[in-house]
């Protein structure tokens, strides 16, 4: 796992050692240690957000102006 502290939640280390379990840190600035997680954080930044983003922000001029997610409370 990432060894920033806000990625680090006290209560994960916490349970961790309460079931002895060893968590494991990739060295600063070697990101390909943790290629996984990279990709995966990399995946749900770039798309997901983006998809929730086009989906409830974004207006749409081909729905008068709104965004689609206004189509689904009003229906």
């Amino acid at each position: 796992m990432d060894n920033g502290p806000e990625y680090i939640n006290q209560k994960l280390v916490d349970w961790a050692n309460s079931k002895q379990i060893t968590l494991m840190y990739t060295q600063p600035g070697k990101l390909t240690q943790n290629a996984y997680i990279e990709r995966f954080n990399r995946t749900v930044r770039h798309e997901w957000l983006w998809l929730w983003t086009y989906n409830n922000d974004r207006p749409n001029t081909a729905i008068g102006g709104v965004p689609p997610r206004y189509l689904l409370k009003t229906t």
